[in-house]
């Protein structure tokens, strides 16, 4: 099991955590990863772009000039493609981007995510984080104590000081162990993430 350091949120050292192997400790698996981020990003998408076709374009029902002698190349629409205001060719439609992963490859993907993260060194777990009132300026001060700039906090309650206090912060994010997700601990440096969060993980995942 692998040992991290926990800090508490003036940046210094007040004790270690025994990382589960079961979560923390697998076999990465770089394609899960892969599909785990694609999944999201095309998950996202609405979907909901549209064009016309030239048969759904108003007008154009008559031939504008007759088949021979004018000089014009023969016309059979106004709108045609290639006239200005006729139908989009191959126009697009509504559809559905969703990608589908199974439940176990879903799991497997976070802990590969997580895994790496923990062999990169850039997983920080803190004894807690616990606001008195919405400060930005305290959380920026717990974020440069412990020497992280774009990172991903994860927590395991919905408090509201905290997730308003790095709300305006740049480069920073805020999730829940229930919304954890393998594109948001890709996307940021670090996961810097509360002690009681790593065991809500471990007791889920493991």
């Amino acid at each position: 099991m692998a040992n991290v350091a926990i800090y508490n949120m003036e940046g210094k050292e007040v004790g270690t955590m025994e990382l589960n192997d079961a979560v923390f400790g697998v076999e990465i698996n770089e394609h899960l990863v892969h599909l785990a981020a694609v999944s999201q990003l095309a998950n996202k998408r609405q979907g909901t772009q549209k064009a016309k076709t030239r048969s759904e374009v108003s007008g154009g029902g008559r031939k504008p000039w007759r088949q021979k002698g004018t000089g014009h190349a023969r016309q059979g629409s106004t709108r045609a493609p290639q006239w200005t205001g006729g139908g989009v060719v191959f126009a697009p439609v509504p559809r559905d981007y969703t990608v589908k992963m199974n439940k176990k490859e879903k799991r497997a993907a976070l802990k590969s995510a997580l895994t790496s993260r923990v062999q990169e060194s850039k997983l920080v777990v803190v004894d807690e984080l616990k606001f008195d009132e919405i400060k930005t300026k305290k959380m920026q001060g717990v974020l440069n104590a412990l020497n992280v700039k774009k990172a991903l906090i994860v927590l395991k309650d919905n408090d509201q000081n905290v997730l308003l206090s790095a709300r305006n912060i740049a480069d920073v994010r805020t999730v829940l162990t229930s919304t954890l997700s393998v594109f948001d601990i890709l996307k940021y440096d670090t996961v810097v993430v509360t002690k009681a969060a790593v065991e809500n993980i471990e007791e889920v995942y493991a």
